[in-house]
């Protein structure tokens, strides 16, 4: 016989995990009353979700962010004036193939993919700019200087004196390469299936900022051990050469993956054939 429900279902709780079913990166950690961690909702985050305009707010809790954050939110999240239009004369076969290659930014081209492939996506995988040290440039409305990084990231004194020495170039690459993932993760979530899986290929240099920003928009209990992708020969790194790199899986929900083998396999047979997978190539150009 089973045992009776001594209790009501919590509808906090309840209402909580359905938040963070559509907005994961509204789930944050802090403390109650008796001092335990717990699992709440960022409701800062959420203003920002539910706002075409920029949401400010000072409380302390867990939290990754970088200067220009909420404009990336934003850009995420606001329409375009666009459309997709076909190019027969470039095309081959164009009525009986089952292949589409999209030129074009690929935010909007995200955003006008929403229109159709809504929660209709299987895989994606993606190879973004490895963000090396060189002169990252992405033309972006949140593009700042890096005295303007300096400023937004609070690395000035109350009389205005700098707290660190940086150089033209320091740091804000990082800033920059944030401000260009996050929405387009955030697109591409959307296109996700409740069991599809997206494959993102990285280095050293930026894959902790990865994993980070991943955890928030697809949520940390999504996240798979890392591929290890090993290179054919090591790269000259400084002192020690760099022999391989990471391939970051995230799932839509995890809870829908029955057999993950199958999706392991499903990897290599889409990076090599692209047969009726969305391959999504973010590259700075």
């Amino acid at each position: 016989m089973d045992k009776l429900r001594m209790q009501t279902l919590d509808g906090v709780q309840d209402n909580i995990d359905k938040i963070a079913a559509l907005f994961p990166n509204c789930i944050t950690e802090r403390k109650d009353a008796e001092g335990k961690v717990t699992l709440a909702i960022d409701f800062d985050k959420l203003r920002q979700e539910l706002s075409s305009e920029i949401v400010e707010g000072r409380e302390e809790r867990y939290q990754f962010t970088w200067p220009d954050k909420k404009k990336a939110i934003l850009l995420a999240n606001s329409p375009i004036n666009a459309t997709l239009r076909p190019c027969r004369e470039e095309s081959v076969d164009f009525d009986n193939t089952q292949n589409l290659y999209i030129e074009g930014d690929n935010l909007d081209v995200l955003k006008c993919l929403k229109e159709t492939y809504l929660g209709k996506v299987k895989m994606i995988y993606i190879d973004p700019p490895y963000n090396t040290g060189n002169d990252f440039v992405y033309e972006d409305d949140f593009a700042e200087s890096a005295s303007e990084y300096l400023a937004n990231s609070g690395q000035y004194d109350e009389q205005g004196n700098q707290l660190v020495t940086n150089s033209e170039s320091n740091g804000r690459f990082h800033t920059d390469w944030l401000n260009m993932m996050y929405p387009r993760l955030k697109v591409a979530r959307d296109l996700l299936t409740e069991d599809g899986v997206i494959f993102i290929s990285i280095d050293d240099n930026e894959v902790e900022n990865l994993r980070k920003i991943c955890d928030e928009v697809f949520g940390k209990a999504n996240s798979t051990f890392p591929f290890i992708w090993l290179l054919p020969r090591g790269i000259n790194a400084g002192l020690v050469a760099r022999s391989h790199e990471y391939i970051l899986c995230y799932v839509k929900d995890i809870n829908s993956i029955s057999n993950f083998n199958r999706v392991e396999n499903d990897i290599e047979y889409s990076i090599e054939r692209c047969n009726k997978k969305l391959i999504i190539d973010i590259q700075n150009r």
